[in-house]
């Protein structure tokens, strides 16, 4: 499977760019997992959100959420001009029914609840949820396929029972909204050590830094976690592609 960082910004996107989003493609299957600010207009660089099959949520925070109206609007416009006939399931959880609700509209999308006890197939995936440690709730993901698995922390501050669900994965694509020596625990974000020591317990082979701080030398946070994991280190960037 390829992974395709489209958003990286924790709260809000830089200037140019997106928050989360993360668009992951398998025997061309393209599911789109967050969807936060400025992530539709760099989608369309890369392909059309009509070619979208699936779109998964880790939480409803808008910097995960935020161009899920403009999608479904892309949607329906292109059922006049370019014949979309199809209906894009989004899959998020029902804690918050009201936003849950939100992710249905007319007969382009259509919410789907997820449930944490259960695996869920979307496509080629199969995809396992832990809750996260977060000021609203949310769920990491493992994400697997023909023997290859991504995991996803979404937002989380640390907690031992990451490193079990991420045990033994090929990519571990994880937060790091904070650097060595600051404590996210309030605010519900991970140090750049947290992510570090949490891909070294879990033995992953590669790990990604993803949900980045718009203050400080982002450089540190690759150092930092390098102190604590020994294997890859990358940072997420616009367009980077992770084939796993």
């Amino acid at each position: 499977m390829e992974l395709t960082i489209i958003g990286h910004w924790g709260g809000f996107p830089k200037k140019g760019e997106a928050s989360s989003g993360y668009l992951l493609t398998h025997n061309g299957f393209h599911l789109l997992i967050d969807c936060g600010s400025a992530v539709l207009s760099k989608l369309q660089t890369m392909i059309s959100a009509e070619r979208l099959d699936g779109m998964i949520l880790s939480h409803y925070h808008a910097d995960h959420t935020a161009d899920i109206g403009v999608v479904q609007h892309a949607l329906y416009v292109g059922k006049f001009t370019n014949q979309y006939d199809r209906t894009l399931p989004i899959y998020g959880h029902m804690l918050d029914l009201e936003r849950f609700n939100q992710l249905s509209y007319k007969d382009v999308t259509a919410g789907i609840a997820y449930k944490s006890e259960e695996i869920l197939h979307i496509g080629p995936f199969r995809i396992s949820f832990l809750q996260t440690h977060h000021s609203v709730p949310c769920f990491a993901m493992r994400i697997e396929t023909d023997g290859k698995a991504l995991v996803y922390t979404g937002d989380t501050s640390y907690f031992k029972e990451l490193e079990d669900f991420a045990r033994g994965a090929d990519v571990l694509l994880c937060e790091s909204n904070f650097y060595k020596g600051m404590d996210g625990s309030a605010a519900g974000h991970m140090t750049s050590e947290e992510a570090g020591m949490t891909a070294h317990q879990a033995g992953v082979d590669k790990l990604i830094l993803t949900h980045l701080p718009h203050f400080g030398d982002l450089s540190r946070l690759k150092d930092e976690a390098a102190e604590q994991f020994t294997g890859e280190i990358l940072m997420a960037s616009e367009g980077l592609k992770i084939i796993i």
